[in-house]
């Protein structure tokens, strides 16, 4: 059997799971990463996970597309850093360009640190130990490439899919769709787990879920672009976090996250939900200062009992809890 680019259906392991047709992802410790086949010879990356997992991805690579083979680009969702964890490393390897959006520039080539993430905004371990995660820039000045929606939404390298910016996540966060299956690769524009918990991460459970809450820095723009995304009417929505969904239970469930955005996706309290951060083209221009609030304190007080919990916990032995967490501090 063969697909509508014409190259032929094969078969992969478990351990990475099939979007649609051409379309593969892989979960890495708490992040996905997708791959999709453009023709019979080319490929390109979508996002490149944690940092110490480019051996996983150069692996993958070479079950679905053969050995050094590498892709034709990689496309950035965003920045963060279990996005482009393993980029640098990847790089080393595969002399390819990289794609973001204009705005994501300044993450990308050491101009600008993202906005410090806020884990006083509850929901689970995830959040109550984002103070360790690295929101310093990286610098593949090099490498990167702009996406410029002024120009145009087209993506190089990759006919029949468009980037559609949807920030508030990220300043220059992108979705990526494919006109002709309404297929949608989301990054973290919205996700199908409660990414703010470790055991939902764990679990796998689908559910249609704002973008993580701890790293999100401008919660009107977020909203807005989980709107924009509705009126793609996806058929199938692959995530930064969580596993793909399709069908009527993602169209329901996207409908229903939009419709109670504000109850559902933005924190009841956190730094960024009064006032966004402010970015621009140079890089993030303002951070709100901490709320020190009654539920901020006793946030405060539950993210040290979670701390001191993480740590007392890799002590005694490599347990999932050291696997998610751990994987994204020991850079």
């Amino acid at each position: 059997m063969e697909n509508d680019n014409g190259t032929k259906n094969i078969l992969v392991p478990k351990k990475y799971f099939k979007v649609a047709n051409g379309i593969w992802g892989m979960k890495i410790v708490f992040v996905n990463i997708y791959m999709i086949r453009v023709n019979a010879d080319e490929w390109v990356l979508v996002d490149a996970g944690l940092p110490r997992s480019a051996g996983r991805i150069i692996k993958m690579a070479a079950t679905l597309f053969g050995e050094n083979h590498p892709p034709k680009a990689i496309i950035l969702t965003h920045g963060h850093f279990d996005h482009t964890g393993a980029l640098e490393e990847l790089l080393k390897t595969w002399d390819v360009p990289v794609y973001a959006h204009r705005l994501e520039l300044p993450y990308l080539t050491g101009r600008s640190s993202y906005p410090p993430a806020d884990p006083t905004v509850g929901g689970g371990l995830m959040s109550y130990t984002s103070f360790m995660f690295p929101t310093s820039p990286i610098d593949i000045s090099d490498r990167v490439r702009v996406l410029d929606e002024h120009v145009d939404n087209h993506i190089p390298g990759l006919p029949g899919w468009r980037f559609v910016p949807t920030p508030g996540h990220a300043p220059g966060h992108i979705s990526l769709f494919q006109e002709k299956h309404h297929v949608l690769i989301t990054g973290d524009a919205f996700v199908t787990t409660k990414s703010e918990s470790a055991l939902a991460i764990a679990r796998q459970k689908r559910v249609v879920s704002g973008p993580p809450k701890y790293l999100t820095y401008d919660w009107d723009a977020s909203k807005t672009s989980v709107e924009k995304l509705m009126m793609l009417e996806p058929k199938v929505a692959a995530t930064g976090h969580g596993k793909p969904m399709q069908g009527e239970k993602l169209r329901d469930q996207l409908r229903h996250l939009v419709d109670a955005f504000e109850e559902e996706a933005v924190p009841s309290h956190g730094r960024y939900v009064q006032k966004p951060a402010i970015a621009n083209a140079a890089g993030v221009q303002y951070v709100p200062g901490l709320s020190f609030g009654i539920k901020a304190a006793a946030a405060a007080v539950t993210i040290g009992a979670a701390a001191a919990t993480f740590l007392f916990m890799r002590k005694r032995n490599e347990t999932f809890l050291d696997k998610l967490v751990g994987a994204v501090v020991r850079k």
